[in-house]
């Protein structure tokens, strides 16, 4: 598999739940702004909607979109470890998966625009402050991640949500569980090997 990836972004964590999955894959690196691929070539020409992650599942496949390709890469590695295979405990880290996707990803990405004023970025911050506090309090009673004991794809994905917080100065001493996860997922072997290649701080 090839996975194009920009250090940093959602993408990370596809990265981090390929290099836990055991299986064969390489990334390429993608310029977002420019479009372009380290190579040159223009990145439309792989991904039309010019985001991060695709993931090239052979010749002539490639899947896009974060949640779709972790939970490929997580079925296709045959292994519970990333993603149950059957099961409520499965259907639990998809909903963890969902969420990551739908209320805190997506509720970033004003703090991406540049064009945003700082009216929409406050009240933007203080959305996301809200859904901190969920994840707070599911913390607190679940641990030491979100479904339990074991770091899955869900994990993987919140850990690189709350890595963005360093860039727009949201500080998680207001939410010491989502501080104490963000150290435990990044301590996990796959996510440090990744941390370490992209030269990303933990």
């Amino acid at each position: 598999m090839i996975l194009y990836t920009t250090p940093g972004a959602c993408s990370t964590a596809t990265h981090i739940a390929l290099e836990a999955s055991g299986l064969d894959y390489s990334t390429v690196l993608v310029d977002l702004r420019a479009k372009r691929l380290e190579s040159g070539l223009d990145y439309l020409t792989v991904n039309p909607k010019g985001a991060v992650p695709a993931l090239r599942v052979d010749e002539d496949e490639v899947l896009t979109e974060n949640m779709t390709c972790l939970v490929y890469i997580a079925d296709k590695s045959g292994s519970a470890a990333l993603l149950p295979l059957s099961g409520l405990e499965r259907y639990r880290v998809l909903e963890w998966t969902n969420y990551v996707t739908t209320e805190l990803h997506k509720g970033f990405g004003p703090l991406f625009n540049p064009a945003a004023s700082d009216e929409l970025k406050d009240a933007t911050k203080a959305l996301i402050a809200k859904k901190f506090d969920y994840v707070e309090a599911a913390l607190g009673g679940a641990g030491p991640f979100l479904t339990g004991a074991h770091a899955r794809i869900c994990d993987y994905y919140l850990y690189v949500i709350l890595r963005w917080t360093d860039q727009f100065g949201i500080d998680l001493v207001r939410w010491p569980a989502l501080a104490e996860f963000r150290r435990r997922v990044a301590a996990e072997e796959p996510v440090a090997r990744v941390l370490e290649r992209t030269g990303l701080g933990a």
